[in-house]
């Protein structure tokens, strides 16, 4: 996972550990860094990489599939999802907006 080595969260912020690896990982798919379809590594890899328990790296992945930005496939592994943006109209089935 790009950048994961070169930042950890803060322990000293008053923003939760949890909270800081969500941003982190929300930005890094943002950016382009994380492309859609990019299976994250493991969760065990990912605290390590981060510097935190694997429940923090777990509540972050959980909160971000809440968000739809990640979809976990049992036995395969955990991948950023393609996200509608609620800011696409609906589109009908010719493809014409509205």
């Amino acid at each position: 996972m790009a950048d994961a080595h070169d930042w950890t969260p803060d322990p000293a912020s008053h923003v939760y550990v949890y909270v800081q690896v969500v941003h982190h990982i929300a930005e890094q798919i943002r950016s382009g860094r994380l492309p859609v379809g990019a299976r994250l590594p493991a969760e065990r890899d990912l605290a390590e990489q981060y510097g935190v328990a694997v429940n923090t790296v777990r509540r972050a992945i959980r909160e971000l599939r809440d968000r739809g930005l990640l979809i976990t496939v049992p036995v395969k592994g955990t991948f950023v999802r393609a996200e509608e943006s609620p800011a696409d109209p609906p589109q009908d089935a010719d493809g014409d907006a509205g």
